[in-house]
């Protein structure tokens, strides 16, 4: 049996060293690929495109996945720069927000990890709460890892996937504010942060605010993979 092809958004930086090399790169955290392996998918990277070529992309994959990252404009969805929300990112905002519009479109499973979670609740007309302490890591420490639960709300699908409360890795200082249209929120953290959203109906949406790719737990991405079979 062929294994599904997932698609997963990446970074693009500036500025990236390997070997003797410094030049601008497309990147991403070998975690995501080493997920959607153990998950029984085939990953391939998605960079910054023209969000034209979106549509295109996804008719060719069996599941896409919108990767974490740099904070939402807060532009895309009519609010004002708080001064502690991150630099733009341009690029990738547009090339996701199209990507997520067309695996919508086209009824292709989609995941949203953490900024990917984010994205799709802005592309469906919700906001975001640009910052929030406590989730950004043990203390606030900068590029360290935190951890907490989440627990799902009875009913959903993510409850489905994960039927009682669990600890994830998490690092963010956003989070949802108002839903988009016909998002649910479908776990929350201790604090009520919405943790999980998705789409209830016959097609596979679900965004997780945390980072999968940094634990060992299978389940939501074996969830997209079996979906995309």
């Amino acid at each position: 049996m062929n294994r599904p092809l997932v698609g997963i958004s990446t970074y693009l930086e500036a500025s990236a060293r390997w070997g003797v090399w410094d030049l601008p790169a497309t990147l991403l955290p070998a975690g995501y690929a080493r997920l959607v392996r153990e998950a029984g998918g085939l990953a391939v990277l998605l960079p910054p495109d023209a969000p034209e070529c979106a549509a295109e992309a996804v008719a060719r994959l069996d599941a896409v996945v919108v990767a974490g990252g740099p904070d939402v404009d807060p532009a895309r969805y009519g609010a004002e720069r708080d001064p502690r929300t991150g630099p733009p990112a341009p690029e990738r905002d547009g090339w996701e927000t199209a990507l997520i519009a067309a695996a919508l479109e086209s009824g292709t499973p989609l995941l949203g990890i953490c900024r990917g979670m984010q994205l799709l609740n802005v592309v469906l007309g919700g906001t975001l709460t640009q910052h929030l302490d406590g989730h950004a890591g043990p203390g606030g420490a900068t590029g360290v890892l935190g951890t907490h639960a989440v627990t799902p709300v009875p009913g959903t699908r993510y409850a489905a996937v994960a039927p009682g409360p669990c600890d994830v890795p998490a690092y963010h200082h956003q989070a949802v504010d108002r839903l988009g249209a016909g998002l649910v929120a479908s776990a929350h953290a201790a604090d009520g942060t919405v943790e999980a959203v998705e789409l209830p109906g016959p097609g596979w949406v679900l965004g997780v605010q945390w980072h999968p790719e940094m634990g060992d737990d299978v389940r939501v991405m074996e969830a997209l993979v079996a979906a995309a079979r």
